[in-house]
């Protein structure tokens, strides 16, 4: 199963590059300046920096997992964007 979050933010790429360093310490995380991606044991999140959006798709097997990982995700993008937090609200893909 799959989920999207289309979160708007005036600077996409460096929440990108903060996410995937973060968990980069501990799990396999990768990023450029348009994409990243950071594997999780049971998920899988693919980010893209578009203009004035980041999009976070979440992979996970089933539903309890995905409702772990979309709070463990969003949780840490609100922790590194306190001064302006934007929403965000996953949605079936």
């Amino acid at each position: 199963m799959m989920t999207i979050a289309r979160v708007e933010t005036e600077t996409p790429g460096r929440y990108m590059g903060q996410l995937c360093k973060h968990f980069g310490h501990r799990i396999p995380a990768s990023h450029d300046e348009a994409t990243g991606r950071i594997e999780f044991t049971e998920a899988l999140c693919e980010l893209e920096a578009q203009e004035g959006v980041l999009v976070m798709r979440l992979t996970a097997a089933d539903e309890a997992v995905m409702a772990r990982m979309q709070k463990v995700v969003a949780d840490h993008l609100l922790r590194f964007a306190f001064r302006d937090p934007p929403q965000v609200a996953w949605q079936a893909a």
